[in-house]
């Protein structure tokens, strides 16, 4: 898959690996980011491909510009501080990349 496939595509900003945080936001009507994992930092798992913006389309919009939508994995215990399961388990959300911005890794 190239970076931009199309003009209507926004280009691929992350790869498997990279550490990213999601915004903190709460846009008027449909959006697709769940509250609970705003603000939380995880590592993209995969790039799942590139969409018709959904945030767009739930309003009867052309869903342009299409954006990434990539795995992005995070520490159960980070989302939920009351999680009692084992510390390597993860979970994996499945978030559009205007949703994304770039994360510091640990100890910088």
């Amino acid at each position: 898959m190239t970076a931009m496939t199309a003009t209507t595509d926004a280009p691929t900003e992350y790869q498997p690996g990279d550490r990213v945080r999601v915004r903190v936001d709460n846009p008027g009507g449909h959006f697709r980011t769940p509250a609970y994992i705003q603000g939380q930092t995880g590592q993209v798992a995969a790039l799942c491909g590139v969409f018709a913006n959904p945030e767009s389309l739930a309003y009867g919009g052309p869903g342009q510009p299409r954006q990434p939508l990539y795995r992005v994995e995070f520490d159960q215990a980070q989302v939920w501080p009351e999680y009692r399961g084992p510390a390597s388990d993860k979970i994996l959300v499945d978030i559009y990349q205007h949703w994304l911005e770039p994360a510091a890794s640990p100890g910088e």
